[in-house]
């Protein structure tokens, strides 16, 4: 049998990871296939429910990452740390496991680019994304997390989440815009629209720069950091996505392997 997976969201058409799983299985020499189907919000267990048993693993994006919570059998510690799904392993007997690989991931994107030790962050954004790296940055040792946002109510879940993880960070409410102000990393999850010069002024002097976004690239933010440590959104995607193809496959392969076809998928689209 060919398995199938995919990756669901809406919108869905930009995203990459059809490039870095269908690299990583033919690095395996596995015939599966890897697309991307639409699935809006309220969806989602409408899709699950059609799956055939060729499904093996599912990667979710916005707006499915906390809707997929009660539909799972099983949910891994850190997806309920982060009270979010980002991976859905479908197994042989029909059941459905959650799991997070964004902070793990998160995890690995920033070791790689810096060995720097952390213990102030601002985080731009309060969505499901800033809650696994704000995790992630709390598992690095950040003692204090400011969480940057237009409307308080709008990152409740987020601010929940971070203050329950098992090194209680203190965590802050801070207006976006207002500035990072002694933070030793910012991390973006904001849209490149809302990058705004004084917004990005305000980030100056922020040794290290974490943007989640890999398109457009670079964005305001980075833009602005040449000079600095920058950690980018591919670096999050092949990271999260390796650990994706080991719970799907349950074999292993190197990120330079998917963050080459990330690369070369972003080159085809800029050259288009």
């Amino acid at each position: 049998m060919t398995r199938r997976c995919g990756v669901l969201g809406d919108p869905i058409a930009h995203s990459l990871s059809p490039a870095l799983h269908r690299a990583a299985y033919a690095e395996l020499g596995l015939d599966w296939t890897y697309d991307a189907h639409r699935v809006g919000s309220g969806d989602l267990g409408e899709f699950l429910s059609g799956l055939g048993g060729e499904w093996r693993g599912l990667s979710l994006t916005m707006p499915l990452k906390r809707e997929a919570l009660p539909l799972v059998d099983r949910l891994t510690d850190r997806a309920r740390l982060a009270g979010a799904v980002n991976t859905l392993v479908l197994e042989d007997d029909g059941t459905r496991v959650g799991d997070n690989t964004d902070l793990p991931g998160a995890v690995a994107a920033i070791r790689e680019r810096t060995s720097t030790p952390l213990a102030t962050a601002t985080i731009l954004g309060g969505g499901a994304t800033a809650t696994s790296v704000g995790l992630a940055l709390a598992d690095l040792g950040v003692r204090t997390i400011v969480v940057a946002v237009r409307e308080e109510a709008r990152a409740a879940e987020t601010l929940a989440a971070l203050r329950a993880h098992p090194a209680a960070p203190e965590v802050v409410v801070s207006t976006l815009g207002a500035g990072p102000a002694g933070s030793d990393v910012v991390v973006s999850t904001v849209p490149a629209s809302a990058q705004t010069p004084e917004l990005v002024a305000t980030c100056a002097d922020v040794p290290v720069v974490f943007d989640v976004l890999y398109d457009p690239w670079p964005t305001p933010l980075v833009a602005a950091a040449a000079d600095r440590t920058v950690v980018g959104g591919l670096d999050l995607l092949v990271h999260q996505a390796v650990l994706q193809v080991e719970l799907f496959t349950g074999r292993t392969v190197a990120v330079d392997v998917l963050r080459e076809a990330g690369e070369r998928a972003l080159a085809a689209r800029s050259a288009g």
